[in-house]
């Protein structure tokens, strides 16, 4: 098929806002609204940031080094775009289309793509004598190589083919994600959770999955020459088998449950030191006071609204814990991992021990990366040397607490978050929150 020319049309700044402003018309149900069509249209080094253009259609634009961070894009059509070094930092782009789109070097922290769809694809249209006809700027694959896209949401896209070799994965979400045959030779998926994600048939050679998630990943017929899976976790136990033990883990946690609520005259306290707990799906409730559990994988397990005040919790994985509304005052939770955890409402204060004497909780060295602290109560918290990079501390309680050299990049915080803490000496990217 012979190629065909494309007539883009180059638009100012000013248009694009005129053209943003009719599509929020739109969006808001006033009169004069119109959905965005930027189709075929140079947008290079424009800025569209914070804007809600769900639904636009982006085909074929170019947008290289376009401005689009806190953009929400869900449902857009990006088809055969040029995003090259695009800044999509913090986008929703929810099922948006990007079959086909061009995001070498593009920036997409923090950005969720949920159920989007970066598979391969091309532009054509019809004509009379050779019927559908490929454009010149075809891109028969999604090329995202050296995009970054450190924390994003990918869950449940479709990523077939993608070409994305030494792209920025780390910490991002792709939980149940499609990336067979995909081109991802020399990309970086540190800590990212790849949980049901099928690889089948892909290129992995030198790909770095160290300490990611890769429980339930398919990886059948791929290239794994150099691939790097160090502490990564799998569906295979983690330390001490739960299954194991002298006696069973829910013998054993019901004891526990006994021995608090009759004040240690029944019962008796658990133990799971350095235990894989994953078996257990949920402790929702539950009433485990002083719960030790020091190195162990808890990962995924929901804790929503237990009672753990004084647990001892160091170096445990809490990855993806549901901790929302739990009560952990003076729990200990040095070096933890609480990533992407749900801490919401958590009480994290200090506990009143006997003589009127105050055990406040230790989050020391904890990584609470993109974890939600949304309204949690941590005062007098000792949070030094932890990382809270991308966390959600907006509404929590900080008074008294103490965060020196603890690491805040791209996390949520208010305003008075300095006058409430005790100490923050020696945080780094404060500013950058």
């Amino acid at each position: 098929m012979t190629g065909r020319k494309i007539e883009y049309k180059t638009l100012t700044q000013d248009e694009v806002d005129a053209i943003c402003a009719r599509h929020e018309r739109l969006w808001s149900g006033r009169s004069g609204g119109a959905r965005a069509n930027f189709a075929y249209t140079i947008l290079e080094d424009l800025v569209l940031a914070n804007r809600d253009l769900s639904d636009a259609d982006f085909s074929g634009a170019v947008l290289r080094g376009t401005i689009l961070s806190g953009c929400t894009l869900n449902s857009a059509i990006f088809f055969a775009a040029d995003m090259r070094r695009a800044n999509l930092e913090g986008a929703s782009l929810r099922r948006a289309d990007l079959r086909g789109a061009i995001m070498r070097g593009a920036n997409l922290t923090g950005a969720d793509l949920t159920e989007a769809d970066l598979r391969e694809g091309a532009i054509a249209q019809m004509d009379k004598e050779k019927g559908l006809a490929i454009l010149t700027h075809k891109s028969q694959e999604n090329d995202a190589g050296t995009a970054n896209f450190t924390g994003a949401n990918l869950s449940g896209s479709k990523m077939a083919g993608i070409a994305a070799q030494k792209a920025d994965f780390t910490d991002a979400m792709l939980l149940g994600t499609r990336m067979i045959r995909a081109n991802l030779r020399g990309s970086s998926f540190q800590g990212a959770n790849l949980e049901g994600a099928d690889l089948s048939g892909a290129d992995l050679t030198d790909t770095d999955f160290t300490h990611a998630v890769l429980i339930g990943t398919k990886t059948v017929m791929a290239k794994k020459q150099g691939m790097n899976t160090e502490g990564a976790l799998t569906s295979a136990p983690v330390g001490i088998d739960a299954s194991e033990l002298e006696h069973p883990v829910a013998e054993q946690i019901a004891e526990h449950v006994r021995w608090c609520d009759t004040n240690g005259k029944e019962g008796k306290p658990s133990l799971f030191d350095g235990t894989d707990l994953r078996g257990l799906n949920s402790l929702a409730g539950r009433t485990l006071t002083a719960f030790h559990a020091r190195g162990a994988t808890l990962y995924g397990l929901d804790l929503e609204g237990a009672q753990l005040q004084g647990a001892r919790l160091e170096k445990a994985d809490l990855r993806m814990v549901s901790l929302r509304g739990a009560d952990l005052r003076g729990a200990d939770l040095t070096g933890a991992n609480l990533s992407n955890a749900d801490l919401r409402d958590c009480q994290l204060g200090p506990l009143l021990l006997e003589g009127n004497r105050l055990l406040p909780a230790s989050l020391a060295g904890v990584r609470a990366r993109y974890t939600d602290l949304r309204g949690t109560d941590m005062r007098q918290a000792k949070a030094t040397g932890a990382d809270f990079s991308y966390a959600m501390l907006n509404g929590a309680n900080v008074k008294k607490a103490i965060f020196n050299g603890s690491c805040f990049t791209g996390a949520r915080l208010d305003e008075d978050f300095v006058e409430a803490a005790e100490s923050i000496d020696g945080a780094v990217d404060f500013n950058a929150a």
